[in-house]
């Protein structure tokens, strides 16, 4: 059996509550508030009411300022308010429905029409509950269909290399943890916002996707790369762009991949103009890069590969501390400095091995 449609009714006077409360309960849920302040509780209350029955003339708080409160109110603004009043040509109907409300009913009230009035409003309420929740589940879906693309695509270069499987997650956590920390900067609240980070954090992965396209023997060298093969190595950033490019062509501009873009041509760039593909310098690098550049250094020093072992996190923030103008955006380093117990905490939590465990645990 389905529960019965909740209406909460709002009447200074007892008499037209009672009414109204005859009229209506053989087929909803009623509940009364004989003024505004009370009638604001209980519409919050759970479970809310699916529809208010609301008088225009009470003391102290009328009907218009009941209304305009529930819409300001993000938990109770879809609640859909009828107006019941006596008022005829002084009512403003223009005033109340412009602050939410959605029909007004005359008093004295035909209970015909009043079930009629109010019937046709809860349908419109269904039909817009079920659109949303179609909308909501349809853009969740489509959310966790992207996070999934985005993660394959990283986890793909992270593939050739198995001793780097934390890497993403670490990035990840790193470079939401450095744009936490700068969006009150006054150098970077402009490009900074919530959904900016949140971007940076979901395309982080994407920084080395390029990878796929180094050789081998290139990539998992044990020692030291000659000349020609880091300029080998250092393709990775234009196959990893190229690819983001080619997703652009067919999608056009979009903040995820304008973002992913950046990340993955500028992470390599380097503060003084000495870094790769183009040598940008400064603020020309785009700040998704700049902040990938301190995240990504990092996590290469403390992390185990074939070529080195892990370095203490000590030695890694003063080679970061080191890089500050240089390498770095001095700005970020500071960043990184005031977090860079918390950076320990990330790479702690994602270590891949033992022995990277071991080394960040221990305080020099």
């Amino acid at each position: 059996m389905m529960e019965k449609q909740k209406i909460l009714i709002v009447d200074d006077m007892v008499e037209n509550i009672h009414l109204l409360i005859e009229t209506l309960k053989s087929e909803y849920a009623v509940i009364a508030a004989t003024n505004g302040n009370k009638a604001l509780e209980l519409a919050a209350k759970e479970p809310m009411p699916d529809l208010i029955l609301l008088d225009i003339q009470m003391p102290v708080m009328d009907g218009y300022a009941v209304c305009k409160q529930l819409k300001e109110d993000k938990k109770t603004r879809n609640i859909p308010v009828i107006f019941v009043t006596a008022l005829d040509k002084d009512v403003n109907e223009t005033m109340g429905l412009e602050i939410g409300a959605v029909d007004y009913i005359r008093k004295p009230i035909k209970p015909a029409l009043v079930k009629s009035r109010i019937n046709n409003h809860l349908e419109l309420k269904r039909h817009r509950d079920h659109l949303e929740e179609l909308v909501f589940e349809r853009t969740r879906e489509v959310t966790l269909t992207q996070n999934a693309l985005i993660e394959s695509m990283g986890t793909l270069a992270e593939y050739r290399d198995p001793e780097t499987g934390g890497h993403i997650n670490r990035t990840q956590h790193y470079i939401r943890a450095l744009a936490l920390k700068l969006e009150d900067h006054p150098a970077f609240t402009h490009e900074l916002d919530a959904l900016t980070i949140k971007l940076l954090f979901k395309t982080a992965p994407l920084h080395d996707i390029g990878k796929v396209g180094v050789r081998d023997e290139i990539l998992l060298k044990h020692g030291k790369l000659n000349v020609e093969e880091f300029e080998e190595m250092k393709k990775h950033v234009l196959f990893g762009t190229d690819t983001i490019k080619s997703i652009e062509e067919k999608l056009g501009d979009k903040p995820l991949l304008r973002i992913a873009h950046a990340i993955i041509e500028a992470h390599h760039e380097k503060w003084d103009g000495s870094g790769y593909p183009k040598g940008l310098s400064g603020k020309d690098i785009p700040l998704p890069g700049r902040l990938m550049a301190v995240a990504d250094v990092y996590d290469a020093l403390i992390s185990k590969r074939i070529y080195k072992d892990p370095f203490p996190h000590e030695v890694a923030v003063q080679i970061i501390t080191d890089g500050r103008g240089k390498h770095f955006d001095p700005d970020i380093v500071d960043a990184f400095l005031a977090e860079d117990e918390h950076f320990r905490e990330i790479a702690l939590q994602f270590a891949d091995f033992d022995e990277e465990r071991e080394i960040l645990s221990k305080r020099v």
